[in-house]
């Protein structure tokens, strides 16, 4: 029976662990999410995985040679628990390839956050005004509608820059 276990990546090498995993003939999966990148006064959106250093492979331990993926190029190893590998919940892996676009990227959005919802900014310019979330934007940001100024104006913040309101 075929399950989803975790593989550890070397340091920035998730996608060369993917390929060379695919090339064997594993079905290897590296979910990435898009994320802002600020350099040289450009922000440009760059893909990058969801969980730095780990990608999934599927595989049927009973029947595969899976000692093989330790030697693989840009993977470190399979995580295990000493006879074997370690296999993922099933509705985990479930929910994360829904979460998945056509493009591949998967929508990461905070749990307690949701759009409509209204918060309270706790750092920055426009601390302590409330707002209510437009959007959850990628790269760890949401887009806020704020109140200020007799006007109504948007903004975009980190997550970790707002709270529930409730």
């Amino acid at each position: 029976m075929k399950r989803w276990y975790v593989v550890n990546a070397r340091p920035h090498q998730e996608a060369r662990a993917e390929l060379n995993l695919n090339r064997q003939g594993f079905r290897a999966w590296l979910p990435v999410m898009e994320r802002s990148r600020r350099h040289a006064r450009r922000i440009d959106t760059v893909r990058v995985p969801v969980f730095p250093g780990y990608l999934f492979v599927e595989l049927d331990v009973e029947r595969e040679a899976w000692s093989a993926i330790n030697g693989t190029y840009g993977v470190r190893r399979l995580l295990a628990d000493g006879a074997g590998p370690q296999a993922l919940p099933e509705a985990f892996v479930a929910a994360l390839r829904e979460s998945a676009s056509a493009q591949g990227t998967c929508a990461v959005a905070p749990a307690d956050l949701r759009t409509g919802e209204t918060v309270r900014i706790t750092s920055g310019p426009f601390v302590d005004c409330v707002a209510v979330i437009q959007e959850l934007a990628p790269g760890d940001r949401v887009k806020l509608l704020l109140n200020v100024l007799g006007g109504r104006i948007t903004a975009e913040v980190s997550r970790r820059a707002v709270a529930s309101a409730a």
